[in-house]
């Protein structure tokens, strides 16, 4: 597994494309039957939307000492893996999504 500096950044209106908006706009109503797409569209969002869109700011996503301490104790070879303590949390896993 790779790990990079990679983000994914939240969907913004700056980054729908004016055909994917044209298409949106067609798609929910907006601007009626006679609309030529050229005008302005707005969307509401609901209040569980704006909560997911504040989550996807990414700020908390990734602890990025810890990254770095991983991937030094990777390249230097020094990195132990408990393989009784994975074994452990899988049939754990397993025994919460039996119940």
């Amino acid at each position: 597994m790779k790990i990079n500096a990679t983000t994914n950044r939240p969907l913004t209106a700056e980054a729908i494309s004016p055909r994917a908006e044209s298409a949106l706009a067609q798609a929910y109503g907006a601007g009626g039957a006679g609309s030529t797409g050229s005008g302005s569209s707005q969307v509401a969002l609901s209040s569980a939307s704006r909560k997911l869109l504040a989550l996807q700011d990414g700020a908390n996503d990734i602890n990025v000492e810890r990254v770095a301490a991983i991937r030094e104790a990777i390249a230097s070879g020094q990195l132990k893996i408990d393989t009784s303590r994975i074994a452990d949390g899988l049939i754990a896993s397993a025994r919460d999504l039996l119940k």
